[in-house]
């Protein structure tokens, strides 16, 4: 099927009929020809799998359970923060230090309680992606990294089922419909992940608190018209958004020919971490860290920690000794931007989450080289560090 055709066909059967409080609840639906009761009892009889319960799950979900899916599903291994609630609406402050995937099923079944809610607290991964996906009609892929992007491109791609896709960062977002064998996969898209630090995560980079309302809902409009085998899916086709000037773009996308056949849930190849990432040499973990500020307190060791996060990020919370020198200085200045008492010192570097760390470390080591001092990073940064050494410090 190639970008923008119409006529695909329904992915489900419908359901038997529709409750008196069914036809009530979905009526605007009913009233729309192109849906009308037989695409609401497909709808009622869909099983919906959406990868992430942050960011684009949260509208997602929302919407998936409104619009009357019949069963969902929710992949999420991670537990809600207070710096998720800035965009991830389908959580609450009480929620904090909740399981996502708990706090999500809690807040479908208030919104929709004719929504059967499943919710797998698993990280996805090689060995469980097709398990998973096989329970289900269509998948949403909300993931925020490019390891469980591929995985579920693969499983879905193995399976037969069509994957949703969407992504978020700063002030862009995409989205469009994978489906192996009838269109393009997330691996036509990228075939290689980039290089590591090139592209940020949104707790790196940033995001628009209502990007990902924006971007999720779109997602919802694809799903429920391939369930239902309305209009004309997004197969073949990537729509893009631009939030700052408000304008829409759209980029065919062909499945590539000379591209392997998926026959496994591969993931990322090893070399997926790019040939300039830290190497265990060069990274500290935060409990050795600790361990070097103490010995740096009682006259043992002489280093420098150096914070390359944002001042307001060091207004937050902060890694004590640690001396701001911005990413953006150390990529337009090099070591010029250290203060001159670091330039020749062994240094530790750290972010929030590690990812700028290795960068810095990537810029900064020619000029480590050949040097008896070592240069090294924080691994995870001051989240792991706040996990592993001081839970009382605030997360973001």
């Amino acid at each position: 099927m190639s970008g923008g055709e119409a006529g695909v066909q329904p992915l489900v059967e419908p359901a038997d009929d529709l409750s008196r409080e069914e036809l009530a609840r979905y009526a605007r639906h009913l009233t729309l020809a192109e849906i009308g009761p037989l695409g609401q009892r497909r709808l009622k009889a869909a099983r919906v799998l959406v990868v992430g319960a942050g960011g684009l799950g949260s509208p997602a979900l929302q919407y998936l359970a409104a619009a009357g899916v019949g069963t969902l599903g929710i992949v999420d291994d991670d537990a809600v923060d207070l710096g998720n609630l800035q965009r991830q609406v389908i959580h609450r402050a009480a929620d904090i230090g909740r399981p996502k995937a708990e706090s999500a099923a809690d807040a479908v079944r208030a919104l929709n309680p004719l929504v059967e809610v499943r919710a797998h607290r698993v990280r996805l991964t090689a060995e469980n992606a097709l398990e998973l996906v096989r329970g289900y009609d269509l998948v949403l892929d909300g993931a925020d990294n490019f390891a469980t992007r591929y995985l579920v491109s693969d499983a879905c791609a193995l399976a037969g089922l069509p994957c949703v896709w969407g992504s978020i960062l700063r002030f862009e977002g995409r989205v469009s419909v994978f489906w192996a064998g009838r269109g393009p996969t997330y691996r036509d898209l990228h075939p290689e992940p980039p290089p590591a630090g090139e592209i940020p995560s949104c707790a790196e980079g940033g995001v628009l608190g209502m990007l990902p309302g924006m971007i999720g809902t779109v997602m919802v409009a694809e799903a429920v018209k391939l369930l239902t085998g309305t209009g004309s899916p997004l197969v073949g086709r990537v729509l893009m958004l631009d939030a700052l000037t408000m304008r829409w773009r759209e980029l065919r996308l062909d499945p590539d020919p000379l591209a392997p056949e998926i026959t496994e849930v591969a993931g990322l190849p090893a070399e997926a971490c790019g040939p300039t990432g830290p190497t265990a040499a060069e990274t500290v973990s935060p409990q050795e860290l600790s361990a070097l500020l103490d010995l740096r307190e009682s006259g043992g060791a002489s280093f420098g920690l150096v914070d390359v996060r944002e001042e307001w990020e060091r207004a937050l919370v902060s890694i004590p000794g640690a001396v701001g020198v911005e990413l953006a200085a150390i990529e337009a200045r090099g070591t010029d931007a250290l203060p001159e008492e670091l330039r020749r010192s062994p240094l530790v570097l750290h972010c929030k989450s590690g990812a700028r760390s290795a960068r810095a470390l990537e810029l900064l080591r020619p000029h480590w080289r050949d040097r008896e001092e070592t240069l090294r990073h924080l691994s995870g940064g001051v989240l792991a560090w706040i996990d592993e050494v001081d839970p009382a410090l605030p997360r973001y």
